[in-house]
């Protein structure tokens, strides 16, 4: 009998892990999403093209994807906890070495790099504990600890655009560094689940000799809901592959939106003050997605796959629509129905994932899943580039974003079917086999 503390408690201290979390998301996505307002400084700075200035964000995504395998195998090994505050300090040293920008390879290594892995050690863990302390509740649990990225963001857009008037963007990256430390805080916070303690020393009380097969069979029962090791055979899973190959083409258009949203703001003859704003707007929007999204997921009228292939497809075509844009305020509307729709997206996708695989194997498929989906991050925001450099045109960049999303959501479709496929052939398996003989209670005497 499994021991009744092992449970998810729900509730409880599991809401200050989310409100921690809930911090963490914002210290880490919230200052890559708002990265945008220097790439302009940046471009200016060392007179670069925007392919060029690109990979800056685009290092940072691919590294902050590559950690998560090693930060999910820490928290395996250690803590959450211990990966969160070692993020935090990770995130400070890229941030206040960037201050010094000696050139574009020293940002690389130090905005890009160090940034990235102290983003990865620090928002992997905070959203895989979320999902350990809660159960039932997991959806509008990640909603909430979500949602820091946008409220968090829909502060920072003013207020890096401040800092940078103010302090010029190499003082704004030591002070954003500063503000970083705060994860270490959150971290600490974020105190391992009881059930897990209490069930590693039952396993030690419960130790005897071999040939007790009695205790062994009690010890196997009280087996902790964590596995102790990376499962690094999860890529063998077809499921598991197409949810990936989903998440790689989903990153090369995630991050392609917020990167060029203020220099096509800037193309369009908008005012810096304004187009600060459009980053807040963006926020406010994604925030309230995020909430509703994990609200209406945790009443299960929707299978999760079903929400997530929606919003992608709502996504796409809004990313189509935004290029159409020509004033401050058709740019602002079209912009509010892209992050309502990335709200949706963001409550749901690591629900989803658990869905995929199981909760016992979800710390693995995190980290996987984030190092392959590393491809599309490193590859996303390059290739925009690459295309904008080309067409002479930021629009260019919005059309890609938009039709690679499209292509994504298909991948979604085949790995519903496959599910649903997968769960037919169990219930004929195990469907139970017709009696012939004239009485039921013969039946039941003939299986004994």
């Amino acid at each position: 009998m499994q021991a009744k503390d092992s449970n998810p408690p729900d509730g409880g201290y599991g809401w200050v892990v989310v409100v921690s979390a809930f911090m963490v998301m914002g210290l880490t996505a919230a200052v890559l999403k708002t990265f945008g307002l220097f790439f302009v400084e940046i471009q200016q700075h060392f007179d670069e093209l925007a392919s060029t200035t690109s990979w800056i964000t685009s290092v940072t995504i691919t590294v902050f994807h590559l950690g998560a395998p090693v930060a999910s195998s820490l928290c395996v090994q250690y803590t959450h906890r211990t990966v969160v505050i070692t993020g935090g300090l990770l995130a400070f040293s890229g941030m206040a070495l960037g201050f010094f920008g000696l050139n574009m390879v020293w940002l690389y290594a130090t905005t890009g790099f160090l940034q990235g892995l102290g983003i990865s050690f620090s928002w992997t863990p905070a959203i895989s504990i979320v999902s350990h302390y809660f159960s039932k509740k997991r959806a509008l649990a990640n909603a909430i600890a979500s949602a820091g990225e946008c409220a968090f963001a829909f502060i920072f857009g003013p207020f890096f655009q401040w800092l940078i008037g103010q302090y010029g963007w190499k003082g704004a990256l030591l002070i954003i560094g500063g503000i970083q430390l705060n994860i270490c805080v959150c971290g600490v916070l974020m105190r391992p689940l009881a059930s897990s303690c209490f069930l590693e020393a039952s396993h030690r009380e419960t130790e005897t000799p071999p040939g007790n097969s009695a205790s062994r069979t009690d010890k196997e029962d009280q087996s902790p809901i964590r596995p102790k090791t990376f499962n690094w055979m999860l890529v063998r899973r077809p499921e598991f592959v197409l949810y990936a190959i989903f998440g790689i083409l989903a990153a090369m258009s995630f991050f392609v939106p917020p990167l060029f949203l203020v220099p096509l703001s800037y193309s369009l003859g908008i005012d810096e003050s304004w187009t600060a704003s459009l980053l807040s707007i963006l926020a406010m929007v994604d925030f309230g997605g995020r909430l509703l999204c994990g609200w209406y997921a945790n009443l299960h009228v929707t299978k999760s796959i079903h929400l997530l292939a929606m919003a992608i497809t709502l996504i796409s075509t809004s990313l189509m629509l935004l290029p159409l844009a020509n004033n401050y305020l058709s740019l602002a509307i079209f912009t509010g129905f892209y992050g309502f729709f990335f709200g949706t997206t963001v409550a749901i996708h690591i629900t989803v994932l658990v869905d995929v695989v199981g909760m016992p194997e979800f710390d693995s498929a995190l980290g996987l899943f984030m190092l392959i989906r590393s491809t599309g991050g490193f590859v996303g925001p390059p290739l925009a580039g690459l295309i904008v450099d080309m067409a002479g045109d930021y629009r260019a960049g919005f059309y890609m974003a938009g039709a690679i999303l499209v292509l994504s959501a298909g991948f979604l479709i085949i790995l519903d079917r496959l599910q649903q496929r997968k769960i037919r052939g169990s219930k004929i398996r195990n469907k139970p086999e017709k009696s012939t003989l004239p009485y039921p209670s013969l039946h039941i005497l003939k299986h004994q």
